[in-house]
């Protein structure tokens, strides 16, 4: 599978080829393609290979190898054929072979696609707003933005896996006997029935549980979380740092609210930055720990810093695109 810095692989171009995505999908394919002018030449060279492979599918069921491999000899021995050097024939054969096994690749696929259409994979994306979807089993997963998710169409196996880039909350269906399994970078996240939010970005991952028990686990190392309870993991190092959660900062991309609940100021700040996309810079070191209690409902940036001012006598300046409390 190929894949670029914006989340594309192949096996979502082959159901964009057989016009099978749905309104998300297109839109993450078509901003795909007129991003750069390399993926709209590679998009075109994949349609190439994946129609010829296809033709090759239908026609050629069953190749007679003997009969073939005779052919060739007869053509090598033709005095109208060009007799190759060994550098020259070693060079041209490994070009015949790449090709032959690029187009017997695709052809399998493109066979397995139509014939197996209950092991698709499926990739959902979210590019400039969140997206809500449910899974086969009826687990449903809110994707925060520039977030995407793949998972089979129907799961089969003893597991339920999905892999996830970005962050998304679940509501996972419960089913003890087949668990379900999220992959995000080398974090594993194991459930069978709770709701939850995870989140990669800025060189970490947060697992934040809602209801239920959840198993995360890196390497050999392993936590078990239960309501309230959360854990970070920097995606260089092993530790799993596992601690109580101050409030519910993370449910803003679901449903406008931050839920502070003795949450530290530092924490309420990273929040605000990337939730307004702005530079809040707390000068003072001592008020990082702050603990502050309150809900915030779909309120403005202003009106969220006139209640931090308020609570904690402060100043705020704004000064060079950056907002500074002090």
């Amino acid at each position: 599978m190929s894949q670029n810095n914006m989340n594309m692989n192949d096996d979502l171009l082959v159901k964009y080829l057989v016009g099978e995505t749905d309104a998300d999908e297109n839109a993450a394919v078509e901003f795909w393609l007129k991003a750069d002018e390399k993926n709209l030449n590679y998009y075109n060279g994949f349609k190439k290979i994946w129609e010829d492979s296809l033709l090759i599918a239908a026609e050629n069921k069953t190749i007679d190898e003997d009969a073939a491999w005779k052919r060739l000899q007869n053509r090598i021995h033709d005095k109208d054929v060009e007799v190759l050097t060994p550098k020259k024939s070693s060079v041209y054969w490994l070009r015949i072979a790449a090709s032959i096994l690029l187009i017997s690749t695709l052809g399998w696929l493109g066979y397995s696609y139509f014939e197996n259409k209950s092991n698709t994979l499926i990739q959902i994306y979210a590019s400039n707003s969140t997206l809500n979807d449910t899974l086969p089993d009826g687990t449903t997963v809110t994707l925060n933005k520039n977030s995407s998710l793949s998972y089979v169409s129907k799961f089969k196996g003893k597991t339920r896996p999905v892999t996830l880039k970005g962050e998304a909350f679940f509501h996972v269906s419960p089913d003890k006997t087949k668990p379900f399994i999220i992959t995000i970078n080398d974090v594993t996240v194991q459930v069978v029935g709770t709701s939850f939010n995870v989140k990669n970005k800025n060189g970490k991952t947060i697992v934040d549980v809602e209801t239920g028990i959840v198993k995360v686990s890196k390497n050999k190392d392993q936590v078990e979380l239960r309501h309230g309870e959360k854990v970070v993991i920097a995606d260089h190092k092993p530790e799993l740092l596992k601690s109580t959660s101050k409030g519910r900062l993370y449910n803003y991309y679901r449903n406008k609210e931050l839920v502070c609940d003795e949450t530290p100021l530092q924490d309420l700040v990273e929040a605000l930055n990337e939730i307004y996309d702005v530079n809040i810079i707390i000068k003072n070191p001592s008020l990082k720990e702050k603990p502050l209690t309150t809900v915030f409902k779909d309120q403005s940036l202003d009106q969220v810093l006139e209640i931090i001012q308020e609570t904690f006598r402060i100043e705020i300046e704004r000064k060079n695109n950056q907002i500074l409390l002090e």
